[in-house]
């Protein structure tokens, strides 16, 4: 594996994401945004931010399958929430969840969470960029 995760001493510990990643491997991706559409473009979970983050995970890991790689791969993710709250969490950890039961991953990543006023289509929820890196 090209990536490893690490929650190093002095900083806390947390169980949903680590602190910082290793990566070890010759080539960088960057995958844009990914969100609620299928391949056919169609929405997928209109108002439901579980349902939108599962797809947006299903489709890091879409993308970078189809280029050689796995989700094992990702080295950074970067979550936008629209109207962030802290009583969101728990949606988006079934999302996450459901994902990577899907994806047979650990999901655990590290991982920057922004909360935004909207995202480019008024009915998107969640947009998650990933960093990957892959020999």
């Amino acid at each position: 594996m090209t990536v490893t995760l690490i929650n190093p001493d002095g900083l806390p510990k947390p169980d949903v994401y680590r602190q910082l990643s290793i990566a070890t491997g010759s080539k960088l991706v960057f995958l844009a945004g990914q969100v609620a559409r299928d391949a056919e473009g169609a929405r997928i979970g209109e108002g439901d931010l579980a349902a939108q983050v599962e797809q947006a995970y299903l489709n890091i890991g879409t993308a970078l399958a189809g280029i050689g790689g796995s989700f094992d791969d990702v080295a950074k993710l970067t979550v936008y929430v629209v109207d962030w709250t802290p009583d969101k969490m728990a949606l988006l950890g079934e999302g996450v969840a459901r994902a990577a039961a899907k994806l047979g991953i650990d999901p655990v990543k590290p991982i920057t969470l922004l909360g935004v006023a909207a995202l480019g289509e008024p009915d998107l929820l969640v947009e998650v960029e990933a960093t990957a890196v892959m020999d």
